[in-house]
């Protein structure tokens, strides 16, 4: 297997394999085009998201600054919309169904490192898949640990580190997050 489809499958590679940092720039050329786009600029943004991502569903927004580490892993259903500075370390697939919303400043990790410390000395890394469900809403400054699945209609709380996988249809806030209430 290449470094590539080793990072997406969600195993053990190397981040420095010269295709993988070929990526990274040219989706950092594309950020860097989107975060310098005027508010007037709707189209030139929508286009240069479409070329980013894997998946833009119909009325995707996203404010500027975003960032992440390829696009190509991130799948955005209908109506998803993203406040500013956030970031998808997207090594492997993050997904986000219809009707999300994302608070500004929330950080998506689905990028790990082993525990064992000669491995991760060694520069190798993985990651676990993020999977968002409809009708969500993700309160800013939250953090999504990596693995993570929010269920439908779940609502996150402002500040809320995410380290499990939430169910559909409660709140969920804290450090780390624990379901407040059901809705």
């Amino acid at each position: 297997m290449t470094e590539k489809e080793k990072m997406i499958a969600g195993q053990l590679y190397q981040a420095g394999d010269p295709v993988l940092e070929a990526e990274r720039t040219q989706a950092r050329k594309l950020l860097k085009r989107f975060n310098h786009t005027d508010p007037e600029e709707k189209e030139l943004r929508k286009s240069i998201l479409e070329e980013l991502l894997g998946k833009t569903g119909k009325n995707l927004w996203i404010e500027p600054p975003f960032y992440c580490d390829y696009g190509y892993n991130i799948s955005c259903g209908d109506n998803v919309y993203f406040n500013f500075n956030c970031v998808i370390l997207d090594v492997v697939s993050v997904s986000f169904g219809d009707r999300v919303l994302v608070g500004p400043n929330v950080q998506f990790y689905p990028a790990t490192h082993p525990i064992d410390a000669k491995t991760r000395g060694e520069l190798w890394e993985f990651g676990k898949e993020i999977e968002v469900g409809s009708d969500v809403w993700i309160g800013g400054g939250s953090i999504i640990c990596p693995g993570v699945k929010i269920g439908d209609r779940s609502i996150i709380a402002a500040g809320t580190v995410v380290t499990k996988d939430v169910p559909s249809d409660v709140i969920v806030g804290g450090n780390p997050g624990k379901i407040i209430r059901e809705l």
